[in-house]
């Protein structure tokens, strides 16, 4: 799976630089204003802010109290692991492993990050609707999409939240392979469903608090096209920048390379922008991220390693 990842990364990047004048684009990310790359990079810390509160607000809704500095520096690993390994969930297991004890039990921090995933999706879908809403001159067709896929998410959010003795019911033909084991996960997360129903206070603030962050990654996008002189309407990047999140997510390839730009150059070329300047938007975004999730190694290998218990395996 990771040589056809790699295979498809390197094929697509190979297609796109083949069909671009790479002298143009690298004299277009040379000549980027340091003002607006320094603002887009601000914006991203914004972003890191805001995903590690609204983390720590769906613990809470489980009675799970850990300080915001440890949730800070485990989602700074988690955002070194995301985009140094090649793999779309490692930042997800250094968050489940860092919260398993604090949470007393592994089955219910890995409840808590899927949670906090698919709030965030929720934001990211309301952004993309939003903005296809405001440009629906371009795109009379996304508007409809996107809202549907909202609702359709909502719905299936609420159903499991309502009833999560049907989600229950939905994993027990997992008992074949080991009962005990399997019921007694079944028992966290469903209980962890309870609590989050009884929590909508805590769920609507994440809803916010993920509406607020994809707000931020289309500003941090928008800063970048700025700083590389470029004239994207910000209802265009509403659109391109949660739809790209989504495409990355694909298993397909590694971390989003090539889909990722492929991606930004299909979009921006349909409303006038050249390939030479998508490409070089999605390129230097990406590269600003990467160098950004360098301090999650710092914040890792700063931890204190101190011998702990280990936690519950419920």
């Amino acid at each position: 799976m990771l040589a056809i990842k790699i295979g498809v990364s390197a094929i697509l990047l190979y297609i796109l630089f083949s069909r671009i004048d790479t002298a143009e684009l690298w004299a277009q990310v040379r000549g980027a204003s340091v003002g607006w790359i320094v603002t887009a990079l601000a914006v991203y810390s914004l972003m890191i802010l805001v995903a590690t509160w609204r983390w720590r607000v769906l613990l809470g809704a489980q009675h799970v109290s850990i300080p915001f500095g440890r949730l800070l520096n485990s989602y700074l690993a988690a955002t070194f692991a995301n985009n140094f390994l090649p793999s779309n969930i490692g930042g997800d297991v250094i968050r489940i492993s860092d919260t398993a004890r604090p949470a007393k039990s592994k089955t219910l921090a890995t409840a808590i990050v899927l949670a906090d995933r698919v709030v965030g999706v929720l934001g990211l879908a309301f952004i993309a609707a939003l903005g296809s809403t405001m440009a629906a001159q371009r795109n009379d067709m996304l508007g409809p999409v996107f809202w549907a896929g909202l609702l359709g998410m909502v719905v299936a959010g609420g159903v499991a939240l309502a009833k999560p003795d049907w989600i229950a019911a939905l994993a027990r033909p997992l008992r074949v392979f080991h009962a005990n084991w399997v019921d007694r996960r079944i028992e966290t997360a469903t209980g962890a469903l309870h609590r989050f129903r009884q929590a909508p206070g805590s769920m609507a603030i994440g809803f916010i608090a993920s509406v607020a962050l994809q707000a931020l990654q289309v500003l941090f996008y928008a800063a970048v096209a700025a700083a590389l002189h470029l004239t994207v309407p910000l209802s265009h990047m509403a659109i391109l920048v949660p739809f790209s999140s989504l495409v990355q997510m694909l298993p397909v390839s590694v971390n989003g390379h090539g889909v990722r730009e492929g991606t930004f150059v299909a979009y921006l070329t349909r409303i006038g922008v050249q390939r030479e300047g998508a490409l070089a938007l999605s390129l230097t975004g990406a590269a600003l991220i990467m160098l950004f999730s360098m301090s999650g190694a710092a914040a890792y290998l700063a931890r204190r390693h101190q011998p702990v218990a280990e936690p519950e395996t419920t």
